[in-house]
């Protein structure tokens, strides 16, 4: 089986290597020059009728190819090319959906009739996302989440579910056995994790390493809602994950 990040864009380390080199923060005008010519624009709060802030290769948005100008609402379905990747925010929400994924947003409205998020089914591929003060049930085929405003990370594969609670609360539980869940506290990336659904009973969550995501991303997604990660790391630039576990 070929992980995620074996199989990974080029585009994606492209990212993270501006990110890391800080061609965004340090105000030297070649610095920012850099950074529109990778990304075609400076990462800061979207404005409110925008939704995507950037697309490589193929994504459609209700089956309707996306463009800067899609609007990415409560109620869609997101989905990525093999390779491909989108970052954008849906209300207080934002999300960079990797390439091969499928992602619904569910929505149920408040007493105004706006609509709001009510949770995120990954059906296959890999997210990360980040909201505040925003609790839902996050699924995948064979794990269900449920976060309370957090940063976090999955990959939902056929067999296991990988999440990685970035910061914040998650209660994680096996879809096939109700005796395999645990509460997760996590302020740095504190303990990833397997789902799986083949264990025996109780034993369906199981230690992962931290792998495919990273602070300057976290970084960035925060950035276009407003917000600053809930941790501080260090701005020495690297193309990998701190964390090794």
């Amino acid at each position: 089986m070929k992980s995620f990040d074996e199989a990974d864009d080029p585009r994606r380390r492209v990212l993270i290597q501006a990110l890391a080199a800080g061609v965004f923060s340090t105000g030297l005008p070649e610095a920012n020059a850099q950074g529109f010519s990778i990304f075609g624009s400076k990462p800061a709060k979207l404005p409110p009728k925008q939704s995507i802030y950037r697309i490589s290769g193929e994504a459609t948005v209700n089956d309707q190819k996306a463009t800067l100008s899609t609007i990415v609402s409560p109620g869609d379905t997101v989905q990525t090319a093999k390779g491909s990747e989108i970052i954008f925010v849906v209300n207080s929400n934002s999300m960079i959906l990797r390439g091969g994924s499928k992602l619904t947003i569910e929505s149920e409205k408040k007493a105004d009739t706006s609509l709001i998020i009510s949770g995120l089914r990954l059906l296959t591929g890999a997210l990360l996302s980040v909201s505040r003060n925003t609790p839902m049930r996050v699924r995948t085929p064979n794990a269900t989440v449920g976060i309370r405003g957090t940063g976090f990370y999955m990959e939902s594969e056929p067999d296991r579910t990988y999440f990685c609670t970035c910061y914040g609360i998650t209660e994680i539980a096996s879809n096939a056995d109700p005796e395999s869940k645990e509460t997760i506290m996590a302020k740095q990336h504190d303990r990833p994790v397997y789902i799986v659904s083949d264990g025996a009973k109780g034993k369906n969550i199981r230690n992962a390493p931290f792998i495919n995501h990273t602070d300057q991303e976290l970084a960035l997604v925060e950035t276009l809602v407003g917000r600053e990660p809930a941790f501080v790391f260090s701005k020495e630039a690297y193309t990998a994950p701190r964390r090794n576990y």
